[in-house]
């Protein structure tokens, strides 16, 4: 079987039981988490969200790119959220690679030109996490005057620990 049919066939038995249709589109809490895609992270779990509380948006290294802001703009003016929180993790990917790294990896196994792509590496955690912050805050896309906090979540010990 494959992961797709599996994906399949567990959410047969989601649905079989679902009863949370009536939720409305706007987030019950009015806050945007923007993270990580990394599978070790279970935002809803180590941050005790329910089904319909919170905008969760994942991309590689929870980073401010174009899309997350475009997210987040969405997130604020059609749903009403007007807080993000931003967090990045220990043991990132991200951490591990320069761009010029990708683009020769890209470049030898897929013959393609990634010169003009910015996949947003970062040598410090907790820099990355407030320049991810900054760029939110000055966005001229995004609300001002909104409460946009900064954390490291440990992937080792689950912990989530504030970046000032």
């Amino acid at each position: 079987m494959s992961v797709a049919q599996e994906f399949q066939k567990a959410n047969e038995e989601y649905a079989s039981s679902f009863e949370k249709g009536e939720l409305p589109m706007p987030p019950a809490r009015h806050v945007a988490v923007l993270t990580c895609m990394d599978a070790r992270l279970h935002p809803a779990k180590f941050l005790g969200l329910e089904l319909g509380d919170a905008h969760v948006i994942r991309n590689a290294g929870g980073r401010a790119s174009d899309d997350a802001i475009r997210s987040l703009a969405i997130s604020q003016q059609l749903l009403g959220t007007n807080e993000v929180v931003v967090i990045h993790h220990t043991d990132c990917g991200m951490l591990t690679f320069s761009n010029d790294d990708l683009r020769k990896k890209l470049k030898q196994d897929l013959h393609v030109d990634a010169e003009d792509v910015d996949f947003l590496p970062f040598k410090n955690l907790e820099q990355s996490v407030r320049d991810d912050v900054a760029t939110i805050k000055n966005s001229p896309l995004l609300l001002k005057n909104i409460e946009v906090t900064g954390f490291i979540y440990d992937v080792k010990s689950g912990n989530l620990l504030p970046v000032t």
